[in-house]
């Protein structure tokens, strides 16, 4: 890195200060420096950038799109540096590790061996969010995602967990002892799919049925999916994994098997991991030594 080309520090810092309240006065009070001085300080980086990074033909300052570009790689270094320094001097320990999740993994997988993880590691406090969307893993923010896909994600580091095999089932009760040998023999059958998605149809089309033959569709957030369709209220496509133990009960009974590689990984910013982190990863990988075991 070529440090002579950079600008000076205080005034980097200023000027991400700024752009993280808003206004001169919260960003001085952040810094414990007067508004005058953080304003100072954001024509000086202007003048050596020789960019307009504020628009102030406005009441208020405002970021332009080369401030709003500068203040988003600002806000990802600072809190990177930021996140390195909490985790060596083990300031931030007590803040709760947070997990993202997709509903279905947790309800299905996670949740039911958390117990295990809570009375092994009794002073780590957890978050865990359940959400279908990929969620950004920002320093002081989520700490890793389990998610599903074939991975890799740009920017983070992933490590494969647990397969994935999807398969389509339903509960004895609804298919009332009809025969199925092809998709289209389920299209007038009522289905389950995660709030958002639409796999039921996507499948159905590409197996020959046509546009839009799903017609009946239930959508319900993932840790709902499976005691729904336990209950007979439709169709689902879902995760081999999840369902093994209703498979040999009886419970729900498999129709087709998809063709896919996907699998559950464990994602999570490049760089040493805090303790927390570290003690749950080792122990999701534990579980998942089990879970393959059996």
């Amino acid at each position: 890195m070529d440090w002579l080309t950079m600008p000076p520090l205080s005034a980097l810092r200023a000027f991400s200060a700024f752009a993280e309240a808003g206004k001169l006065s919260d960003a001085g009070a952040a810094l414990n420096i007067s508004h005058a001085a953080v304003s100072q300080q954001l024509r000086a980086l202007e003048r050596y950038m020789g960019v307009p990074l504020l628009d102030r033909t406005g009441r208020a300052l405002r970021l332009t799109a080369e401030g709003r570009q500068l203040a988003d790689s600002l806000a990802l270094g600072f809190g990177t540096i930021s996140a390195t320094v909490q985790e060596l001097t083990g300031r931030g320990a007590d803040r709760p590790l947070h997990v993202s999740v997709t509903p279905s993994f947790a309800g299905a997988w996670l949740m039911p061996r958390l117990a295990g993880f809570s009375q092994t590691h009794p002073d780590i406090n957890l978050r865990v969010d359940p959400t279908p969307q990929l969620v950004d893993l920002t320093p002081g923010g989520i700490d890793l995602a389990l998610r599903h896909g074939k991975g890799p994600w740009p920017g983070l580091q992933s490590e494969a967990l647990l397969d994935a095999q999807l398969i389509v089932v339903a509960a004895p009760a609804l298919l009332q002892g009809r025969q199925v040998g092809h998709p289209a023999d389920l299209v007038d059958l009522p289905w389950i799919e995660e709030l958002g998605t639409n796999e039921a149809s996507t499948w159905l089309e590409t197996h020959g049925a046509a546009p839009g033959a799903a017609r009946r569709r239930t959508q319900l957030p993932g840790n709902l999916m499976l005691e729904s369709a336990r209950q007979g209220l439709g169709v689902l496509i879902t995760v081999r994994l999840f369902v093994e133990p209703d498979l040999a009960a009886g419970r729900l009974v498999e129709l087709f098997e998809m063709r896919h590689d996907a699998r559950y990984h464990i994602v999570t910013r490049p760089g040493v991991l805090r303790p927390a982190a570290r003690a749950f990863v080792a122990w999701l990988r534990r579980e998942a030594r089990v879970t393959r075991a059996h």
